[in-house]
């Protein structure tokens, strides 16, 4: 984790607290984010990760922070998507659950890689999407644990709007995003890695 990288997490996290659209929202959206940020903190020196996962990460730090910053069911780029294409809903939320699969198979794959967990690429494989979905089934049910909690006022965190499949489809995004991410990174992560171990 380099000085650019907590720069522009800090910057972006700025921005994303400044008069956002909610505060309990936004603190909610944010929260994963500054978890991740802590635990790499207490992890770096003993587990650094490649470049490709800290951008990853930051990348996936930043949709959150948006999604904060607006709430998911506001981002104005895709009301405009939304009105351009007259679509039914702003589908800002299917980004950020995009990346909630895509980005973990990356920080999944170097776990189990470097811990030598699993041998058999097929195995890493069904590890890597089990672990990945099992982190979306999870945050879905912080979703609803939290909506339950406190009624109305996690309208906003939850990002339905009204639609009522919106649990599964973000499950569905988050299998799309894992699938790609190790169809596409996966040959130039390996290279990564291999630096790591030379």
């Amino acid at each position: 984790m380099t000085k650019t990288w907590l720069s522009i997490f800090f910057i972006v996290l700025i921005w994303s607290g400044i008069d956002p659209k909610d505060y309990y929202t936004w603190a909610l959206e944010v929260m994963p984010a500054l978890i991740a940020l802590v635990l790499l903190i207490i992890t770096q020196r003993r587990f650094r990760f490649t470049n490709l996962a800290y951008a990853l990460i930051l990348a996936h730090c930043i949709i959150l922070m948006i999604g904060g910053h607006y709430t998911y069911a506001e981002v104005p780029l895709f009301n405009w998507l939304k009105d351009a294409f007259d679509l039914s809903r702003n589908n800002y939320d299917k980004v950020g659950h995009f990346a909630q699969g895509f980005v973990p198979a990356i920080v999944a794959r170097e776990i189990l890689i470097r811990n030598n967990v699993v041998e058999n690429k097929y195995w890493l494989i069904t590890f890597i999407i089990s672990i990945c979905l099992a982190l979306s089934a999870i945050y879905e049910l912080i979703e609803w644990l939290i909506a339950e909690l406190s009624g109305e006022a996690a309208e906003a965190f939850l990002g339905t709007q009204g639609y009522i499949w919106d649990t599964q489809s973000d499950m569905g995004w988050a299998l799309i995003g894992i699938l790609l991410s190790l169809i596409l990174l996966s040959h130039y992560h390996d290279r990564q890695l291999e630096n790591i171990k030379t």
